[in-house]
């Protein structure tokens, strides 16, 4: 099988957790053909895709655990049609190039995506979760899974949300941000948040003079720190870990450091899993990351979703190699 991983740059890797360095050893340890996909490096001209490939060297012997596999591997530059690939996993940080997206198109039907790339159009913004009406009932509180998020770059709007909030506490996060990044814990009883609600609307909102979209999120108060992080699998949990922050900080994203620990789900978070399950198939989003806190979602994770590595530690599996199984299976099925 020949497979293709376009994603961030090799040499950005932290190998210790890095779990699209996971797939990759899995891959090659099973025989595959791999390759590192670069954005940069794609074109298209007519209608065929190229890239320059950097191809993991098969001759060699590599080792059984991942980060000495990362330090031995040898890379040849190749260029080819992307067509090559039977499976590609796109593995980049967000937000994703929508032009990569339209040239990937022309691939669509002959290569397996994982994730597809209509279900990454529709779900690689925060957005998502708010498409999805099996999530809330109107009349069950107890299936109420999302919770009370605006998104907007107005800010006379956003101004007004926030005074109207009828909790003290609240998230503002950027639309793009990811591992935690430009996420802010506000709370109207402070003085100095609502000093300071005017300039952070203002630096978010024209950062870049892009005209950024905000998102303002309803704080979960949890008796247990931090979130839960759960890995989907074709619309099945595979693995969950909890993640707890620092002591100096309300995010528990571990690029933000925070540490995680066991987690095992309860009937309400599988409940949740369920209902969301299905409609991730039917998007193609196959391998998706769950956040949950006090057993709402907070987001969906589709572009790279990671915690292989500590939730192959603390739940004793291995789910680069569930995820390869499948991945697998998915391509005989398709070629039938």
């Amino acid at each position: 099988m020949n497979v293709g991983f376009i994603m961030y740059n090799w040499k950005d890797i932290s190998p210790n957790l890095d779990s699209t360095l996971r797939l990759i050893h899995e891959s090659v340890k099973r025989g595959h053909k791999v390759s590192l996909i670069y954005p940069s490096e794609m074109a298209i001209r007519r209608t065929i895709v190229w890239s320059y490939c950097h191809v993991i060297d098969s001759s060699l012997t590599y080792s059984e655990n991942p980060v000495s596999f990362y330090e031995q591997v040898s890379l040849i530059r190749e260029f080819h049609p992307m067509s090559i690939h039977d499976v590609i996993f796109l593995r980049d940080n967000p937000p994703l190039d929508n032009h990569v997206l339209n040239f990937l198109d022309t691939l669509d039907g002959s290569t397996l995506f994982i994730n597809s790339i209509s279900g990454l159009r529709k779900a690689n913004n925060k957005i998502y979760p708010a498409t999805l009406s099996s999530l809330y009932d109107s009349n069950d509180a107890s299936k109420q899974w999302i919770p009370l998020t605006t998104v907007s770059r107005n800010k006379e709007y956003l101004k007004k949300v926030i005074a109207e909030y009828d909790k003290d506490k609240f998230i503002l996060k950027p639309m793009d941000g990811f591992g935690g990044s430009g996420v802010i814990l506000l709370d109207k009883s402070s003085k100095t948040s609502n000093y300071n609600v005017n300039s952070l609307l203002d630096f978010y909102i024209d950062s870049g003079k892009k005209n950024n979209y905000i998102i303002l999120q309803e704080y979960i108060e949890t008796e247990l720190k931090g979130d839960v992080r759960i890995i989907m699998l074709d619309g099945k949990p595979l693995g969950s870990m909890r993640r707890v922050p620092a002591k100096d900080d309300h995010r528990s994203n571990v690029h933000a450091g925070g540490h995680c620990v066991a987690h095992k789900l309860t009937s309400l978070e599988l409940e949740l899993c369920s209902a969301i399950g299905e409609q991730l198939v039917k998007d193609g989003l196959f391998l998706v990351g769950l956040d949950l806190m006090g057993g709402k979602l907070i987001e969906v994770n589709v572009c790279s979703p990671g915690g292989f590595a500590e939730i192959n530690e603390e739940g004793n599996i291995k789910i680069e190699s569930n995820i390869l199984d499948f991945a697998e299976e998915k391509l005989k099925s398709l070629k039938k």
